[in-house]
């Protein structure tokens, strides 16, 4: 199962804590079918997908994206304009 960094579950719940995103939302992580992998802010998980929750962060992912990030760990951090950069890293 994917897991996160103490990065990713901080940067994940500052995402989640704007206004328009519900107490229970997260972020969705989810495959296109040719292998890549879009992650975006969502209320709820959808329908299948698996949810890791980790120190208040909640992702929910697709089926398809989670067989992907099964061994994966997801970090984070800000570059120099203050954008949030996810990584996946094999786990150790």
């Amino acid at each position: 199962m994917l897991t996160l960094t103490d990065n990713a579950a901080t940067e994940i719940r500052n995402l989640v804590a704007q206004p328009e995103v519900p107490d229970d939302g997260g972020v969705r992580i989810a495959s296109n079918g040719q292998g890549a992998l879009t992650l975006a802010l969502a209320a709820e998980p959808a329908a299948g997908d698996a949810v890791v929750e980790d120190s208040g962060a909640r992702v929910f992912l697709e089926p398809a994206a989670g067989q992907l990030l099964d061994d994966k760990l997801l970090d984070a951090g800000v570059d120099p304009e203050g954008q949030v950069q996810f990584t996946l890293v094999e786990q150790i």
